[in-house]
């Protein structure tokens, strides 16, 4: 029996970065370090701020990135001792959950230290991409070298079924595992009676009508479809709650102004402290998600665990594990189709609790559960690669 040593993860994004690969890989982090083996995060180093994390977090030189606050891009060949330092740890495998600058980091200590690496598939890259870059040219060159990477790991891991069309539409023809992410929220207490404390401590009334969007303030998740549909909405009364941070929330702000929709809309920013977002999702009445961008939202399932259902668009890669009408909603992806469902589910509260408890029974799975399946799917990858090393023919297909 293969015993772990050390794990380490590499990202381009952590702590204070709030966003669903962050949070994945925080609780993978917490999760093995607790359970498995002693656990390390490798990351670009963030100005201000400390990390104060049970593991160890290795973090290296890093810049802004002009339009796309708060993130930054790792530059690890100007931090001479990332490396060394890294090596220096005791680990019998990595896992990348991002291609650039922490992917070719862990590529890096993988085959000095002659280790399997697993890289997970998370994002629309070439959304990403096109956002920012107007040359498809450049887009399609940066894909390759995002595919290059994948390919040059020993398994490569998607989070939901439907994310194998996007990574094969850029070009990647191997094999791929799906492993779920988990959730780290739970009520505690009867949710009937949670979401009623939550409704008093965020000033709502039983009656009123809450909607709420958590994630990233950025045009790639339809967030001006969304301003859009809610201002279709506002004969009806209603407070909408928007969580999160982003490059696009200035403008957001300005088009809810334009709009009249300043008295509805309340932007929170980033929520950090885990116990208000629970009470954000359960005061809610629908968690509004149109976005096509995500591929397994986090917060679609964090809404699910306070039994918050969630509207989102019919074909979209989020999409995927939604039962319209059972455990979310789904509508057709135009305005007057959203605002009509919306309507429609607004009206019916027995609805709204119906589907929310089904979401909470089919969409919610927790990070300590997760990370027992991500322990043995390891301990297989590193048998095998210890038997590809001791008898060479034996190559990886």
């Amino acid at each position: 029996m293969i015993k772990l040593n050390g794990i380490g993860l590499f990202n381009e994004g952590f702590l204070p970065i709030l966003d669903g690969v962050s949070m994945t890989v925080k609780n993978y982090a917490f999760w093995l370090n607790r359970k498995v083996a002693p656990t390390i995060v490798v990351t670009p180093k963030f100005p201000g701020y400390n990390d104060r994390e049970e593991f160890k977090v290795f973090r290296y030189f890093s810049a802004p990135i002009p339009f796309h606050n708060p993130y930054r891009v790792g530059l690890p060949l100007f931090d001479h001792s990332i490396y060394a330092k890294v090596l220096g740890q005791k680990l019998d495998i990595v896992h990348a959950h991002s291609p650039f600058s922490a992917g070719s980091l862990a590529l890096k200590v993988a085959h000095k230290k002659k280790i399997p690496i697993v890289a997970t598939f998370h994002s629309k890259f070439r959304d990403d991409f096109e956002t920012h870059i107007s040359s498809k040219i450049i887009v399609d060159q940066m894909l390759k070298q995002v595919i290059h990477f994948f390919e040059s790991a020993d398994e490569v891991w998607i989070p939901q079924a439907r994310v194998e069309d996007t990574i094969r539409s850029y070009g990647y023809k191997g094999s791929l595992e799906v492993v779920a992410n988990g959730i780290d929220l739970n009520p505690g207490i009867d949710i009937d009676l949670f979401k009623k404390e939550s409704r008093q401590a965020l000033g709502f009334s039983e009656s009123e009508l809450v909607f709420i969007f958590v994630g990233q303030h950025i045009w790639e998740k339809n967030l001006k479809f969304l301003l859009e549909a809610l201002g279709r909405f506002r004969s009806k009364p209603f407070t909408a709650l928007f969580a999160g941070e982003g490059y696009a929330r200035p403008m957001l702000e300005k088009i809810a102004k334009e709009s009249g929709l300043t008295d509805r809309i309340r932007f929170l920013g980033a929520v950090r402290d885990r116990e208000m977002l629970k009470k954000i999702y359960a005061s809610a009445n629908l968690f509004l998600f149109p976005s096509l961008y995500d591929n397994a939202p986090l917060v679609l399932r964090e809404a699910a665990a306070m039994h918050t259902p969630a509207l989102l668009l019919k074909g979209s890669t989020a999409a995927e594990v939604i039962e319209d009408g059972v455990n979310g909603f789904l509508a057709e992806n135009n305005l007057d189709a959203y605002v009509k469902k919306m309507a429609e589910i607004s009206a019916n509260s027995s609805l709204q609790r119906e589907v929310g408890l089904k979401a909470s029974q089919t969409l919610c799975r927790s990070w300590e559960n997760i990370v027992d399946e991500v322990k043995d799917r390891y301990l297989a990858l590193i048998h095998r690669k210890l038997n590809q090393n001791s008898y060479p023919f034996l190559l990886k297909s």
